[in-house]
């Protein structure tokens, strides 16, 4: 008898970890857990355009070893990665090392563990770890994104393997991401952004906002980020110590948010020093007008508010930040309410 995870190595559907058996019982199981008929379409996942039905996204939760009180998350994930503002189609095919990123807020995150605290990016963590595997699953068997063949990332990135957290709303000293976005406290909401990897900001010496904002503007205008270039989302993931230093000078997340917006970029003649630096012509792709002669002039990693995205995450024994740059303006984040 051939041994089953032999055999799922043979075949180009896993993500190069073994996968769990899908079985009509592990199906039949992982079914129990969305409130959908199993034919029910969700949608297409480009660009094979494989239909995403409730019952191939159970397939997959039993291959990344999801629980069946995953279900209710990794839908709705999917459901906001296929709306066409996201754009999948070329996430998938973007030679940098983008992936969806996908956090959560409200009260199911915590019932079922997706975790956002102490070391939440893994490892250690099922739900963290297998709902956000299930989403790469997905992408590569029912979407075609294959290395090499439509996934033409020249690096690849272990955060494409999963990228899945919640937001720490424990430790966080305000309104958790959703809420300011316009969603109720007891609201379940998802949150993809299209976005590079976490790179980290560790700040053990800075203990007031102005040093402490500096140190992650910096790393928000990094040359060789894609933002300082162009518009694209952003994610700043606040370590819970670093947001408790910024909340007892009396800043609000929004007064965060706004201090953020100031401290990250760069002057022109800064710009001009490396990168992918194009000139006028590369001036084009700021949304906004940028004096190229004046080398003075400041140009901000985000120039529209709205593109960076701000959450707490981590413990408050660590003096760590992490900073996600974004992937390009023609792919952009959706945050989506999900019932249960």
């Amino acid at each position: 008898m051939q041994d089953e995870f032999e055999f799922f190595f043979e075949k180009p559907w896993s993500d190069g970890l073994p996968i769990v058996a899908p079985t009509e019982d592990r199906i039949g199981a992982m079914l129990a857990g969305a409130k959908f008929e199993p034919d029910k379409i969700i949608g297409l996942v480009p660009p094979l355009m494989g239909e995403a039905s409730i019952r191939a996204i159970a397939v997959h939760a039993v291959m990344a070893g999801c629980l069946p009180q995953y279900m209710p998350i990794l839908i709705a994930a999917i459901e906001a990665l296929l709306e066409e503002r996201f754009n999948l189609n070329l996430v998938q095919a973007t030679t940098s090392a983008g992936a969806p990123f996908l956090f959560v807020n409200g009260p199911y995150a915590h019932e079922v563990g997706l975790h956002g605290g102490v070391g939440c990016f893994g490892p250690g963590f099922r739900a963290n770890a297998t709902i956000g595997r299930s989403i790469r699953l997905i992408m590569l068997n029912l979407g075609g994104g294959i290395p090499g063949v439509t996934s033409l990332s020249g690096l690849g990135c272990p955060w494409r393997y999963t990228y899945c957290v919640s937001e720490n709303e424990e430790e966080s000293p305000w309104e958790s991401y959703a809420e300011s976005k316009g969603f109720g406290p007891s609201e379940n909401v998802v949150t993809v952004v299209p976005c590079e990897g976490p790179t980290q900001v560790w700040d053990d010496a800075s203990f007031e906002s102005e040093r402490l904002l500096a140190t992650i503007g910096d790393m928000m205008s990094a040359l060789g980020g894609a933002n300082i270039y162009r518009q694209a989302d952003m994610v700043v993931a606040l370590g819970a110590q670093h947001a408790r230093i910024l909340a007892n000078e009396g800043l609000t997340r929004a007064d965060v948010h706004a201090r953020l917006i100031e401290a990250g970029g760069r002057k022109i003649r800064d710009i001009k020093r490396g990168g992918i630096w194009r000139g006028e012509k590369g001036a084009d792709r700021w949304p906004f007008e940028v004096d190229v002669n004046d080398d003075d002039f400041f140009v901000p990693a985000v120039g529209d508010p709205d593109d960076l995205h701000l959450i707490v995450v981590g413990s408050t024994g660590s003096p760590a930040s992490l900073v996600m740059h974004g992937i390009t303006v023609a792919c952009r984040s959706v945050s989506k309410r999900y019932h249960v």
